[in-house]
């Protein structure tokens, strides 16, 4: 699954951290019906990579510190430590036993490979902001 339940759950947090001020972890659940046991996890990642600010104590909270028209989908499935690829093959490293034995290319790895590129252009291409925007057709 490309986008899984912890992403998801990143994006509605995004969505509620939009309006440009400070909120509290137990607001962000309530507003996107997101169980606490998930949050602080996602929090951190978030934070870990740039994308919110954490601030402790009494007024503490969490807030946007990312431009959201920046921010592509592929930044954030790569700040969630999501593996959005289409075989193992091509993952940076990956030991194709086929291509040990045969010592040739793979004509299946080449075509994947195609497509994952073409799949890591399109997550390049929406930033998280398009996501948030108010569909314009009727969307299904």
């Amino acid at each position: 699954m490309l986008i899984t339940r912890e992403t998801d759950y990143a994006l509605r947090t995004l969505r509620t951290l939009s309006c440009g001020r400070k909120i509290t972890q137990k607001e962000i659940c309530e507003q996107e019906a997101i169980p606490a046991q998930f949050a602080y996890k996602l929090l951190k990642k978030l934070s870990n990579a740039g994308i919110l600010q954490i601030t402790r104590g009494a007024d503490g909270g969490y807030e946007l510190k990312a431009d959201l028209r920046q921010l592509t989908l592929y930044d954030l499935l790569t700040a969630m430590g999501e593996n959005w690829r289409i075989n193992a093959c091509m993952d940076e490293g990956y030991a194709c036993s086929w291509r040990a034995e045969n010592k040739g290319e793979c004509s299946i790895h080449c075509h994947l490979r195609q497509l994952q590129e073409e799949l890591d252009q399109q997550l390049k291409r929406y930033t998280v902001a398009q996501l948030l925007e108010a569909p314009t057709k009727n969307v299904q």
